[in-house]
C-alpha cells in the first residue's frame, strides 16, 4: 500500500539545506512504510495462525485424510463445522459440515430440537458415528455429537472445470460453485412441451417438492437439485429455479452431494456474469 505524506514547509525549514530535509523526509517515510508493512505481516500471520488453529484435532479425533481412508461401516470420530442444516425430525438432524480439508454429510444424527437450534453456520462439533455409503454418497450415520469451542465457515470452491473428471469426487459434500452453465430441458409437461425443471426427478411432484433441473457445460449435461428440506418453496433459490428458461446461462452455489453420480444440492442461482 502506498501512503503519501504531505509536508508543510515552514520558514525555519526553508533555512535547512535541501539535501538534509530530503534525507529526513525519506527516513520518516521509510519508517512509516516499515511500520505499515510490519503491521500487515502481523495481521496476515495472525490470520494464518487462526486458520491453522481452526483444524487442530483433539486427541482421538481423525484428520480428514484418516476419515477418507477409514473402511465403510467402521466407527469414525471427527471434528467439523456446521455449514447448513437440511432437516430435523423425531430427534434426528441432517447436516452439511466441513473443515478446511474436506466435508462430512451427517445423516440423521441424534439431536434434540433444542440442540438443533444451536447448530448455526460455523458451529464446531465433535461427531462420533459410522462411515457409510448410499448410491455413491459417503456420509456419517448413527451419529451423536457435542458442541465445542471454535468457528469456521468454509469459502466457496469453484469446481466448474472439474465437472466430468475423476477429481470432482474429491470435493464431495463441500460448498462449491459452478459458473457459466446452460439450462437444458429437464423433461416435458402434460402438453408435451419441454420444461426447464421438474417437481421430483420424474415430474410426479408439486410445488414444495424437490426441484430437478439440467445444466450443461462443454457438451455434457448434469442434473442438479434444489433439496426442498434444505431450501423450501419460500426461498430465493427455489423460486429462481422455477423461473428458469431453457438456454439461460447461470452461476450456482451449493453442496456437492452425490447420487449415482454428481447431484449437487443447489442453494443459490444467479444469472451468469
Amino acid at each position: 500500500m502506498k501512503k503519501t505524506i504531505a509536508f508543510v514547509l515552514t520558514l525555519s525549514l526553508a533555512m535547512v539545506p535541501c539535501s538534509l530535509a530530503m534525507a529526513e523526509s525519506a527516513e520518516t517515510e521509510s519508517e512509516a512504510v516499515e511500520t505499515e508493512v510490519s503491521g500487515t505481516e502481523a495481521a496476515e500471520t495472525e490470520a494464518e495462525s487462526a486458520a491453522g488453529e481452526a483444524d487442530v484435532k483433539s486427541e482421538g479425533v481423525m484428520t480428514y485424510e484418516e476419515y477418507v481412508a477409514a473402511e465403510l461401516d467402521s466407527e469414525v470420530v471427527v471434528e467439523t463445522y456446521v455449514q447448513a442444516k437440511q432437516s430435523w425430525w423425531e430427534d434426528k438432524a441432517t447436516v452439511y459440515s466441513q473443515d478446511k480439508d474436506g466435508a462430512y454429510f451427517l445423516y440423521n444424527m441424534a439431536c434434540s430440537e433444542e440442540d438443533y437450534e444451536k447448530l448455526e453456520a460455523g458451529t464446531k462439533i465433535k461427531v462420533t458415528g459410522y462411515k457409510s455409503e448410499w448410491s455413491g454418497e459417503v456420509e456419517i450415520i448413527d451419529a451423536t455429537f457435542e458442541i465445542e469451542e471454535g468457528e469456521y465457515v468454509a469459502p466457496v470452491t469453484d469446481v466448474t472445470e472439474l465437472l466430468g473428471t475423476d477429481e470432482l469426487i474429491d470435493h464431495q459434500n463441500q460448498y462449491v460453485s459452478f459458473k457459466g452453465m446452460t439450462v437444458e430441458a429437464a423433461g416435458q409437461d402434460a402438453d408435451g412441451n419441454d420444461v426447464a425443471f421438474l417437481y421430483n426427478w420424474d415430474g410426479s411432484g408439486q410445488d414444495g417438492d424437490d426441484l430437478y433441473f439440467n445444466v450443461s457445460l462443454n457438451g455434457e449435461t448434469y442434473t442438479f437439485t434444489v433439496e426442498s428440506y434444505l431450501c423450501d418453496n419460500t426461498t430465493d433459490v427455489y423460486n429462481a429455479v422455477k423461473g428458469l428458461e431453457i438456454g439461460d446461462k447461470i452461476d450456482m452455489e451449493g453442496f456437492l452431494y452425490w447420487y449415482e453420480g454428481v447431484n449437487p444440492h443447489i442453494t443459490s442461482v444467479t444469472e451468469a456474469e
